[in-house]
């Protein structure tokens, strides 16, 4: 490249992305015990590593393109697959690069250069209140490490690794920047994600990736698990470029054929998404706007979901909601959640999944609980994705969810519902009991391995040695002179016997409260707790 004449083709880009899924194979766990607290969800690396295989399997499906379409199949990918908020980083990153190789066939070192600057903007653009010692200081070093490689005409391979070489630098310094990164003696997961990232980038670049037996392997989790069917089965999707319609008049054409009709409008370009009973009617209708590229359709009664759905007719508005265990989704269907999707501490869902339940076409409008800190900038690409018919009332955690129920009326429209909702979420103080999984300190102190500790707002804040002692103590922390009602959801560890045990237990200490207990049905989690 630069003095050599070095190019980047697609096929390059392929084995790149292809060759960081199969390195993060080995890394993830690593990354995922960077997690600062002992909370068995420090799930940065999975999160990453999910992200990454969407991409993967994608590409090792595609044809051989220029790197430009390539890129833009890898973005399309990632922000469709993406899951936790390192997950969205990093598929913003991925975005970022495919538009400034837009329309390229090959690449300079130059160019991809500047398209990593488009990544790390996009990057910034997707949080709303960026955090420096995190994964975006880390992007911003490999950016100008790579500038500067650029700058020498090095070879790809050498401003890949100028750029790994500026990143380690920046990530080095995250535990002085973050002091919860320092007390906890280690670097930021997702910045030590995004070298991993990078490094796997090289590899495959090179060929020294991990054997292929083992990545596809690997990619039967990104295999189907679930029936999935509807009364217009057939999805269908293309793009029409060059297009001779307006969208207005495109969308009115299409209204009649189909539902959960999704029309995303460029410069002489629309993206239609529509599910039909027809789809050769659609396309015979859409040649006649324009010239049809990238034509997708999907039996879906063939695909496989992690949504589950209550079969009605369709409503006014509909709440999708995130459950990290069957208790609670039955719990939050009863409230009046339309759309139950799986998902939460460990195993937060992808974009996809939101996507899928808003096709589904049970509701004109959609409000979105994500009831989870590290679900809720994943939702936040899926407004960006589908629009005016979807809010988000931004819970992070299942108590504020369940709150936020209370108040929704099937019959309002999103906005007045959504207002209401967020009104309801400063209504409780949660918290939650769990097992720290390694040996760490908090606060100054330290936490044992197998301590039962008690978690509020995200931090460690009671530690014990039994499960009574915990539950006790980090009730006390959120209880107030006023609170009347305790509401338990016990997890998948607890046999009911042992929950009404300790319910009792509490009710001894808390006995002027109503104590209430249901089965959550979660993982990892003894209890999460809910005081109003």
């Amino acid at each position: 490249m630069g003095a050599t004449g070095e190019l980047i083709t697609g096929n390059d880009f392929k084995r790149m992305a292809i060759g960081a899924y199969a390195t993060f194979l080995r890394e993830h766990e690593y990354i995922n015990s960077l997690n600062v607290f002992p909370v068995p969800d420090g799930d940065t690396g999975t999160n990453m590593l999910l992200t990454l295989g969407a991409v993967a399997k994608a590409l090792k499906e595609a044809p051989d393109t220029g790197i430009g379409t390539m890129c833009k199949r890898a973005a399309d990918s990632a922000i469709m697959g993406a899951r936790g908020n390192s997950g969205v980083i990093l598929a913003q990153i991925f975005r970022g690069i495919a538009r400034g190789l837009s329309g390229k066939d090959t690449a300079t070192s130059s160019e991809i250069g500047k398209a990593f600057q488009y990544g790390v903007l996009y990057a910034y653009r997707a949080i709303s209140r960026p955090v420096e010692g995190t994964i975006l200081t880390v992007a911003k070093g490999i950016a100008k490490g790579a500038r500067r490689a650029v700058r020498e005409n090095l070879s790809f391979a050498d401003i890949l690794l100028q750029a790994v070489a500026a990143g380690k630098k920046e990530l080095a310094k995250t535990p002085d920047m973050l002091p919860v990164l320092k007390s906890a003696g280690v670097v930021d997961a997702g910045g030590q994600g995004l070298i991993v990232f990078l490094t796997g980038c090289l590899e495959g670049l090179d060929g020294t990736a991990g054997p292929e037996s083992n990545f596809d392997a690997a990619l039967k989790m990104f295999a189907p698990e679930a029936d999935f069917s509807m009364a217009h089965p057939y999805c269908t999707e293309f793009i029409v470029k060059p297009c001779n319609i307006a969208v207005g008049e495109a969308r009115t054409q299409l209204e009649a054929m189909g539902d959960s009709l999704v029309i995303a409008e460029g410069d002489d370009i629309l993206k239609i998404h529509i599910h039909t009973a027809h789809p050769g009617a659609i396309l015979e209708l859409a040649v006649t706007w324009g010239t049809l590229h990238d034509i997708k359709i999907d039996n879906m009664a063939d695909q496989h979901r992690h949504v589950i759905t209550n079969q009605k007719a369709k409503e006014k508005t509909a709440v999708i909601s995130v459950a990290p265990g069957d208790g609670l989704a039955e719990i939050m269907s009863q409230l009046g959640a339309g759309i139950i999707i799986k998902g939460g501490q460990t195993m937060n869902p992808p974009v996809e999944d939101f996507i899928d339940a808003i096709h589904s076409g049970k509701a004109e409008q959609y409000i979105i609980l994500p009831n989870n800190k590290n679900i809720v900038l994943a939702c936040e690409q899926v407004k960006k994705l589908v629009g005016n018919s979807v809010e988000i009332v931004p819970a992070t955690n299942v108590p504020q969810g369940l709150a936020a129920l209370v108040a929704f009326s099937a019959d309002e429209d999103i906005y007045s519902n959504s207002a209401k909702m967020k009104a309801r979420l400063e209504s409780v103080n949660a918290a939650s009991v769990t097992i720290a999984v390694r040996d760490s300190i908090v606060d100054g102190r330290k936490v044992a391995a197998g301590s039962y500790i008690g978690v509020i707002n995200n931090a460690v804040s009671v530690d014990a040695d039994n499960l009574k002692t915990a539950l006790v103590a980090t009730v006390k922390k959120i209880y107030k002179p006023e609170s009347e009602l305790i509401s338990l959801y016990f997890g998948a560890d607890l046999s009911d016997d042992e929950a009404n045990h300790l319910a009792e237990k509490l009710g001894e200490e808390f006995f002027e409260a109503v104590i209430e207990l249901y089965n959550g049905g979660q993982a990892h989690y003894h209890f999460i707790i809910s005081v109003e």
